[in-house]
Protein backbone atom coordinates (compact mmCIF):
# COMPACT_ATOMS: atom_id res chain seq x y z
CA UNK A 1 0.00 0.00 0.00
CA UNK A 2 2.91 2.37 0.70
CA UNK A 3 4.29 1.77 -2.78
CA UNK A 4 0.84 2.42 -4.28
CA UNK A 5 0.58 5.58 -2.19
CA UNK A 6 3.91 6.85 -3.51
CA UNK A 7 2.89 6.00 -7.08
CA UNK A 8 -0.37 7.92 -6.70
CA UNK A 9 1.49 10.93 -5.29
CA UNK A 10 3.85 10.92 -8.25
CA UNK A 11 1.04 10.46 -10.78
CA UNK A 12 -0.91 13.25 -9.11
CA UNK A 13 1.78 15.90 -9.45
CA UNK A 14 0.59 17.17 -12.90
CA UNK A 15 -2.92 17.51 -11.42
CA UNK A 16 -1.86 19.84 -8.60
CA UNK A 17 -2.10 23.61 -8.77
CA UNK A 18 0.19 24.87 -11.49
CA UNK A 19 0.43 21.45 -13.14
CA UNK A 20 -0.45 20.69 -16.73
CA UNK A 21 -3.69 18.93 -15.85
CA UNK A 22 -4.79 21.07 -12.89
CA UNK A 23 -8.40 21.45 -14.21
CA UNK A 24 -8.79 17.66 -13.96
CA UNK A 25 -7.75 17.55 -10.31
CA UNK A 26 -11.31 16.57 -9.12
CA UNK A 27 -11.09 13.40 -11.21
CA UNK A 28 -7.74 12.48 -9.67
CA UNK A 29 -9.09 13.29 -6.18
CA UNK A 30 -12.05 10.97 -6.75
CA UNK A 31 -9.78 8.05 -7.67
CA UNK A 32 -7.47 8.84 -4.77
CA UNK A 33 -10.42 8.97 -2.35
CA UNK A 34 -11.73 5.63 -3.55
CA UNK A 35 -8.34 4.00 -2.90
CA UNK A 36 -7.30 5.75 0.30
CA UNK A 37 -8.87 7.46 3.29
CA UNK A 38 -8.60 11.26 3.35
CA UNK A 39 -5.23 12.58 4.49
CA UNK A 40 -6.87 15.12 6.81
CA UNK A 41 -7.83 13.73 10.22
CA UNK A 42 -9.90 15.14 13.05
CA UNK A 43 -7.86 16.09 16.11
CA UNK A 44 -8.91 17.61 19.41
CA UNK A 45 -12.67 17.05 18.92
CA UNK A 46 -13.35 14.66 21.78
CA UNK A 47 -17.07 14.60 20.98
CA UNK A 48 -16.42 12.71 17.72
CA UNK A 49 -17.09 9.01 18.41
CA UNK A 50 -17.41 7.63 14.88
CA UNK A 51 -15.38 7.75 11.67
CA UNK A 52 -18.55 7.96 9.59
CA UNK A 53 -18.14 10.15 6.51
CA UNK A 54 -19.81 10.50 3.12
CA UNK A 55 -17.57 7.86 1.54
CA UNK A 56 -18.33 5.24 4.18
CA UNK A 57 -22.04 6.07 4.07
CA UNK A 58 -22.31 5.73 0.29
CA UNK A 59 -20.29 2.51 0.21
CA UNK A 60 -22.52 0.96 2.87
CA UNK A 61 -25.69 1.91 1.01
CA UNK A 62 -24.17 0.55 -2.21
CA UNK A 63 -23.45 -2.77 -0.48
CA UNK A 64 -27.04 -2.83 0.79
CA UNK A 65 -28.20 -2.49 -2.83
CA UNK A 66 -26.19 -5.50 -4.04
CA UNK A 67 -28.93 -8.10 -3.27
CA UNK A 68 -31.43 -6.10 -5.33
CA UNK A 69 -28.90 -5.72 -8.15
CA UNK A 70 -28.17 -9.46 -8.12
CA UNK A 71 -31.89 -10.23 -8.21
CA UNK A 72 -32.34 -7.75 -11.07
CA UNK A 73 -29.76 -9.59 -13.17
CA UNK A 74 -31.19 -13.03 -12.43
CA UNK A 75 -34.89 -12.20 -12.77
CA UNK A 76 -34.44 -10.28 -16.03
CA UNK A 77 -32.99 -13.40 -17.64
CA UNK A 78 -35.54 -15.67 -15.93
CA UNK A 79 -38.54 -13.71 -17.21
CA UNK A 80 -37.13 -13.64 -20.74
CA UNK A 81 -36.53 -17.40 -20.73
CA UNK A 82 -39.99 -18.13 -19.36
CA UNK A 83 -41.52 -16.08 -22.15
CA UNK A 84 -39.37 -17.77 -24.80
CA UNK A 85 -40.40 -21.17 -23.44
CA UNK A 86 -44.05 -20.21 -24.07
CA UNK A 87 -43.44 -19.31 -27.71
CA UNK A 88 -42.13 -15.74 -27.60
CA UNK A 89 -39.23 -14.68 -29.81
CA UNK A 90 -35.95 -12.99 -28.82
CA UNK A 91 -35.93 -9.23 -29.27
CA UNK A 92 -34.17 -7.82 -32.33
CA UNK A 93 -31.50 -6.09 -30.25
CA UNK A 94 -27.74 -6.20 -30.02
CA UNK A 95 -28.05 -7.63 -26.52
CA UNK A 96 -29.64 -10.77 -27.96
CA UNK A 97 -26.85 -11.11 -30.53
CA UNK A 98 -24.31 -10.85 -27.73
CA UNK A 99 -26.13 -13.41 -25.60
CA UNK A 100 -26.59 -15.84 -28.49
CA UNK A 101 -22.81 -15.83 -28.96
CA UNK A 102 -22.41 -17.37 -25.47
CA UNK A 103 -24.29 -20.51 -26.58
CA UNK A 104 -25.93 -20.91 -23.15
CA UNK A 105 -29.44 -21.52 -24.43
CA UNK A 106 -32.81 -20.28 -23.18
CA UNK A 107 -33.81 -22.63 -20.40
CA UNK A 108 -35.46 -20.92 -17.37
CA UNK A 109 -34.05 -23.73 -15.20
CA UNK A 110 -30.45 -22.82 -16.05
CA UNK A 111 -29.31 -20.36 -13.39
CA UNK A 112 -26.14 -19.38 -15.26
CA UNK A 113 -28.09 -18.72 -18.45
CA UNK A 114 -30.58 -16.57 -16.53
CA UNK A 115 -27.78 -14.55 -14.96
CA UNK A 116 -25.83 -14.00 -18.19
CA UNK A 117 -28.96 -13.14 -20.20
CA UNK A 118 -30.06 -10.70 -17.51
CA UNK A 119 -26.58 -9.17 -17.32
CA UNK A 120 -26.54 -8.24 -21.01
CA UNK A 121 -29.56 -6.03 -20.31
CA UNK A 122 -28.78 -4.77 -16.80
CA UNK A 123 -25.09 -3.94 -17.15
CA UNK A 124 -25.42 -1.65 -20.23
CA UNK A 125 -28.08 0.39 -18.41
CA UNK A 126 -25.83 0.60 -15.35
CA UNK A 127 -22.77 1.64 -17.40
CA UNK A 128 -24.71 4.29 -19.34
CA UNK A 129 -26.18 5.66 -16.12
CA UNK A 130 -22.77 5.74 -14.44
CA UNK A 131 -21.12 7.41 -17.44
CA UNK A 132 -23.83 10.03 -18.04
CA UNK A 133 -24.23 10.96 -14.40
CA UNK A 134 -20.51 10.79 -13.70
CA UNK A 135 -19.84 13.18 -16.58
CA UNK A 136 -22.11 15.81 -15.07
CA UNK A 137 -20.75 15.22 -11.56
CA UNK A 138 -17.17 15.79 -12.74
CA UNK A 139 -18.14 18.78 -14.89
CA UNK A 140 -19.86 20.54 -11.99
CA UNK A 141 -16.97 19.65 -9.68
CA UNK A 142 -14.49 21.22 -12.10
CA UNK A 143 -16.57 24.37 -12.53
CA UNK A 144 -17.21 24.74 -8.80
CA UNK A 145 -13.67 23.66 -7.89
CA UNK A 146 -14.57 21.06 -5.32
CA UNK A 147 -13.99 17.32 -4.97
CA UNK A 148 -16.22 14.84 -6.76
CA UNK A 149 -18.69 13.48 -4.21
CA UNK A 150 -19.41 9.77 -3.91
CA UNK A 151 -23.17 10.27 -3.73
CA UNK A 152 -23.73 9.50 -7.38
CA UNK A 153 -22.49 5.93 -7.00
CA UNK A 154 -25.71 5.14 -5.11
CA UNK A 155 -27.89 6.95 -7.66
CA UNK A 156 -26.16 5.09 -10.49
CA UNK A 157 -27.07 1.81 -8.80
CA UNK A 158 -30.68 2.81 -8.06
CA UNK A 159 -31.61 3.99 -11.55
CA UNK A 160 -31.09 0.61 -13.31
CA UNK A 161 -33.23 -1.02 -10.61
CA UNK A 162 -36.28 1.14 -11.32
CA UNK A 163 -36.39 0.95 -15.13
CA UNK A 164 -37.61 -1.86 -17.42
CA UNK A 165 -35.18 -4.24 -19.09
CA UNK A 166 -36.10 -2.87 -22.52
CA UNK A 167 -35.54 0.81 -21.72
CA UNK A 168 -33.58 2.39 -24.62
CA UNK A 169 -30.09 3.34 -23.49
CA UNK A 170 -30.24 6.82 -25.00
CA UNK A 171 -33.31 7.53 -22.89
CA UNK A 172 -31.44 6.33 -19.79
CA UNK A 173 -28.62 8.77 -20.60
CA UNK A 174 -31.01 11.70 -21.13
CA UNK A 175 -33.05 10.94 -18.01
CA UNK A 176 -29.96 10.46 -15.85
CA UNK A 177 -28.58 13.78 -17.04
CA UNK A 178 -31.89 15.43 -16.18
CA UNK A 179 -32.01 13.83 -12.75
CA UNK A 180 -28.44 14.74 -11.83
CA UNK A 181 -28.47 18.30 -13.19
CA UNK A 182 -32.00 19.49 -12.40
CA UNK A 183 -32.67 17.12 -9.54
CA UNK A 184 -29.46 17.73 -7.62
CA UNK A 185 -26.72 19.95 -9.05
CA UNK A 186 -28.86 23.07 -9.50
CA UNK A 187 -29.55 22.94 -5.76
CA UNK A 188 -25.85 22.78 -4.91
CA UNK A 189 -24.96 19.10 -5.29
CA UNK A 190 -24.82 16.22 -2.83
CA UNK A 191 -26.59 16.96 0.44
CA UNK A 192 -28.48 19.99 -0.89
CA UNK A 193 -31.02 18.45 -3.27
CA UNK A 194 -34.73 18.75 -2.49
CA UNK A 195 -35.88 15.73 -4.52
CA UNK A 196 -34.51 12.20 -4.68
CA UNK A 197 -32.42 12.14 -7.92
CA UNK A 198 -33.26 8.52 -8.78
CA UNK A 199 -36.98 9.24 -8.49
CA UNK A 200 -36.53 12.35 -10.65
CA UNK A 201 -34.98 10.11 -13.32
CA UNK A 202 -37.91 7.70 -13.12
CA UNK A 203 -40.45 10.55 -13.27
CA UNK A 204 -38.72 12.05 -16.30
CA UNK A 205 -38.85 8.72 -18.14
CA UNK A 206 -42.49 8.18 -17.22
CA UNK A 207 -43.70 11.56 -18.41
CA UNK A 208 -41.31 12.03 -21.34
CA UNK A 209 -41.40 8.50 -22.79
CA UNK A 210 -44.55 6.83 -21.38
CA UNK A 211 -44.76 4.27 -24.18
CA UNK A 212 -41.38 2.81 -23.19
CA UNK A 213 -42.06 2.54 -19.46
CA UNK A 214 -45.72 1.57 -19.27
CA UNK A 215 -48.06 -1.04 -20.72
CA UNK A 216 -47.29 -4.76 -21.00
CA UNK A 217 -44.29 -4.93 -23.35
CA UNK A 218 -41.36 -3.26 -21.51
CA UNK A 219 -41.16 -5.55 -18.50
CA UNK A 220 -39.96 -8.74 -20.23
CA UNK A 221 -36.98 -8.86 -22.60
CA UNK A 222 -38.80 -10.90 -25.24
CA UNK A 223 -41.12 -10.33 -28.19
CA UNK A 224 -44.42 -12.04 -27.38
CA UNK A 225 -46.53 -10.13 -29.89
CA UNK A 226 -48.74 -12.55 -31.76
CA UNK A 227 -48.50 -15.23 -29.08
CA UNK A 228 -52.07 -16.05 -28.02
CA UNK A 229 -52.86 -15.93 -24.32
CA UNK A 230 -49.52 -14.41 -23.31
CA UNK A 231 -49.03 -10.99 -21.77
CA UNK A 232 -46.15 -9.17 -20.15
CA UNK A 233 -48.37 -7.30 -17.71
CA UNK A 234 -47.05 -6.84 -14.19
CA UNK A 235 -49.05 -8.28 -11.31
CA UNK A 236 -49.87 -4.75 -10.18
CA UNK A 237 -51.39 -4.07 -13.60
CA UNK A 238 -53.43 -7.26 -13.29
CA UNK A 239 -54.69 -6.13 -9.90
CA UNK A 240 -55.59 -2.71 -11.34
CA UNK A 241 -57.61 -4.38 -14.09
CA UNK A 242 -59.31 -7.13 -12.07
CA UNK A 243 -58.61 -6.43 -8.41
CA UNK A 244 -58.05 -9.37 -6.07
CA UNK A 245 -59.47 -11.87 -8.62
CA UNK A 246 -56.67 -10.81 -10.98
CA UNK A 247 -54.19 -12.21 -8.46
CA UNK A 248 -55.99 -15.52 -8.09
CA UNK A 249 -53.68 -18.39 -8.90
CA UNK A 250 -50.61 -16.23 -8.41
CA UNK A 251 -48.25 -17.16 -5.59
CA UNK A 252 -47.61 -14.42 -2.99
CA UNK A 253 -44.20 -15.96 -2.32
CA UNK A 254 -43.20 -15.45 -5.96
CA UNK A 255 -43.91 -11.75 -5.52
CA UNK A 256 -41.99 -11.71 -2.24
CA UNK A 257 -38.96 -13.43 -3.81
CA UNK A 258 -39.21 -11.25 -6.93
CA UNK A 259 -39.65 -13.83 -9.71
CA UNK A 260 -42.34 -11.75 -11.42
CA UNK A 261 -42.36 -9.15 -14.24
CA UNK A 262 -41.54 -5.56 -13.35
CA UNK A 263 -38.73 -3.03 -13.32
CA UNK A 264 -35.45 -4.89 -13.16
CA UNK A 265 -34.63 -4.48 -9.47
CA UNK A 266 -37.90 -3.54 -7.79
CA UNK A 267 -39.65 -6.91 -7.84
CA UNK A 268 -37.94 -8.63 -4.89
CA UNK A 269 -39.16 -7.63 -1.44
CA UNK A 270 -36.74 -10.17 0.02
CA UNK A 271 -33.71 -8.46 -1.55
CA UNK A 272 -34.94 -5.12 -0.23
CA UNK A 273 -35.32 -6.61 3.26
CA UNK A 274 -31.74 -7.90 3.21
CA UNK A 275 -30.53 -4.41 2.34
CA UNK A 276 -32.87 -2.99 4.97
CA UNK A 277 -31.25 -5.11 7.68
CA UNK A 278 -27.81 -3.72 6.83
CA UNK A 279 -29.06 -0.12 6.80
CA UNK A 280 -30.78 -0.56 10.16
CA UNK A 281 -27.78 -2.24 11.80
CA UNK A 282 -25.47 0.53 10.60
CA UNK A 283 -28.13 3.16 11.50
CA UNK A 284 -27.93 4.75 8.06
CA UNK A 285 -31.69 4.56 7.48
CA UNK A 286 -34.50 5.71 9.72
CA UNK A 287 -36.65 2.89 11.06
CA UNK A 288 -39.27 5.52 11.87
CA UNK A 289 -39.65 6.41 8.20
CA UNK A 290 -40.00 2.74 7.22
CA UNK A 291 -42.51 2.16 10.02
CA UNK A 292 -44.46 5.21 8.90
CA UNK A 293 -44.63 3.95 5.31
CA UNK A 294 -45.85 0.56 6.53
CA UNK A 295 -48.50 2.08 8.79
CA UNK A 296 -49.69 4.46 6.08
CA UNK A 297 -49.98 1.62 3.59
CA UNK A 298 -51.85 -0.55 6.08
CA UNK A 299 -54.26 2.23 7.08
CA UNK A 300 -55.24 3.23 3.54
CA UNK A 301 -55.44 -0.36 2.29
CA UNK A 302 -57.69 -1.26 5.24
CA UNK A 303 -59.81 1.83 4.62
CA UNK A 304 -60.36 1.05 0.94
CA UNK A 305 -61.00 -2.62 1.70
CA UNK A 306 -63.72 -1.52 4.13
CA UNK A 307 -65.29 0.99 1.73
CA UNK A 308 -65.33 -1.38 -1.25
CA UNK A 309 -66.33 -0.53 -4.80
CA UNK A 310 -68.33 -2.17 -7.55
CA UNK A 311 -66.51 -0.27 -10.30
CA UNK A 312 -62.91 -0.10 -9.07
CA UNK A 313 -61.37 -3.52 -8.40
CA UNK A 314 -58.28 -2.03 -6.71
CA UNK A 315 -60.38 -1.28 -3.61
CA UNK A 316 -60.28 -4.99 -2.76
CA UNK A 317 -56.49 -5.46 -2.89
CA UNK A 318 -55.33 -6.08 0.72
CA UNK A 319 -52.26 -4.75 2.54
CA UNK A 320 -50.20 -7.94 2.20
CA UNK A 321 -50.34 -7.68 -1.58
CA UNK A 322 -49.51 -3.96 -1.72
CA UNK A 323 -46.20 -4.47 0.08
CA UNK A 324 -44.85 -7.06 -2.38
CA UNK A 325 -46.07 -5.53 -5.65
CA UNK A 326 -44.44 -2.77 -7.66
CA UNK A 327 -41.72 -0.65 -6.12
CA UNK A 328 -43.11 -0.55 -2.57
CA UNK A 329 -40.30 -2.49 -0.87
CA UNK A 330 -37.43 -0.85 -2.77
CA UNK A 331 -38.97 2.59 -2.35
CA UNK A 332 -39.58 2.13 1.36
CA UNK A 333 -36.04 0.97 2.14
CA UNK A 334 -33.92 3.10 -0.20
CA UNK A 335 -35.99 6.03 -1.53
CA UNK A 336 -38.13 7.11 1.40
CA UNK A 337 -35.19 6.92 3.83
CA UNK A 338 -32.87 9.15 1.80
CA UNK A 339 -31.46 11.34 4.62
CA UNK A 340 -31.11 14.38 2.37
CA UNK A 341 -34.70 14.55 1.12
CA UNK A 342 -36.47 13.28 4.26
CA UNK A 343 -37.00 15.06 7.61
CA UNK A 344 -34.41 14.92 10.39
CA UNK A 345 -36.85 15.33 13.31
CA UNK A 346 -37.82 11.83 14.57
CA UNK A 347 -41.55 12.56 14.89
CA UNK A 348 -41.58 14.21 11.48
CA UNK A 349 -40.02 11.06 10.00
CA UNK A 350 -43.00 9.01 11.18
CA UNK A 351 -45.47 11.44 9.64
CA UNK A 352 -43.40 11.71 6.47
CA UNK A 353 -43.33 7.93 6.07
CA UNK A 354 -47.04 7.65 6.82
CA UNK A 355 -47.74 10.16 4.06
CA UNK A 356 -45.68 8.15 1.55
CA UNK A 357 -47.45 4.89 2.42
CA UNK A 358 -50.91 6.46 2.32
CA UNK A 359 -50.28 8.31 -0.95
CA UNK A 360 -48.89 5.16 -2.57
CA UNK A 361 -52.10 3.25 -1.92
CA UNK A 362 -54.21 6.30 -2.81
CA UNK A 363 -52.58 6.63 -6.24
CA UNK A 364 -52.77 2.88 -6.88
CA UNK A 365 -56.44 2.64 -5.96
CA UNK A 366 -57.95 5.93 -7.11
CA UNK A 367 -55.96 6.08 -10.36
CA UNK A 368 -55.85 2.49 -11.67
CA UNK A 369 -54.59 3.78 -15.04
CA UNK A 370 -51.30 4.33 -13.21
CA UNK A 371 -51.10 1.38 -10.80
CA UNK A 372 -47.67 2.23 -9.35
CA UNK A 373 -47.76 5.01 -6.75
CA UNK A 374 -44.44 4.89 -4.88
CA UNK A 375 -42.61 7.27 -7.22
CA UNK A 376 -45.20 10.03 -7.02
CA UNK A 377 -45.65 9.56 -3.27
CA UNK A 378 -41.93 9.89 -2.53
CA UNK A 379 -41.52 12.97 -4.74
CA UNK A 380 -44.61 14.61 -3.25
CA UNK A 381 -43.48 14.06 0.33
CA UNK A 382 -39.92 15.18 -0.54
CA UNK A 383 -41.39 18.62 -1.17
CA UNK A 384 -43.08 18.67 2.25
CA UNK A 385 -40.11 17.31 4.25
CA UNK A 386 -38.66 20.79 5.06
CA UNK A 387 -42.11 22.00 6.12
CA UNK A 388 -42.54 19.04 8.47
CA UNK A 389 -39.15 19.70 10.04
CA UNK A 390 -39.94 23.39 10.42
CA UNK A 391 -43.31 22.70 12.05
CA UNK A 392 -41.94 20.26 14.62
CA UNK A 393 -38.88 22.40 15.40
CA UNK A 394 -41.04 25.47 15.98
CA UNK A 395 -43.39 23.44 18.17
CA UNK A 396 -40.44 22.26 20.27
CA UNK A 397 -39.17 25.82 20.62
CA UNK A 398 -42.58 27.08 21.73
CA UNK A 399 -42.89 24.23 24.23
CA UNK A 400 -39.52 25.02 25.79
CA UNK A 401 -40.23 28.74 25.87
CA UNK A 402 -43.49 28.01 27.69
CA UNK A 403 -41.63 25.91 30.28
CA UNK A 404 -39.09 28.68 30.80
CA UNK A 405 -41.86 31.25 31.17
CA UNK A 406 -43.45 29.21 33.97
CA UNK A 407 -40.19 29.27 35.90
Amino acid sequence: MRALRKLMDRVGQPFQKGGRFAPLKPVYDMVDTLLFTPSATTTGAVHVRDSLDLKRTMVTVYVALLPAMAMAVYNTGLQAHRALALGAKPLARWQETLYAATGLGYSPDDVLANVVHGAVYFLPVYVVCLAAGGLWEVLFAVVRRHDVAEGFFVTSALVPLIVPATQPLWQVAVATSFGVVLGKEVFGGVGMNVLNPAMVVRAFLFFAYPADISGDAPWIAADFSGVDGMTGATWLSKAAAQGLPGLTGLDWWDAFLGTIPGSMGETSALAALVGCALLLVTKLASWRTMLGVTLGTFALALLFNGIGSTTNPMFAVPFHWHVVLGGWALGTVFMATDPVTSPFVPTAQLLYGFGIGALTVLVRVVNPAYPEGMMLAVLFMNVFAPLLDYGFVRANIRRREARLAKR
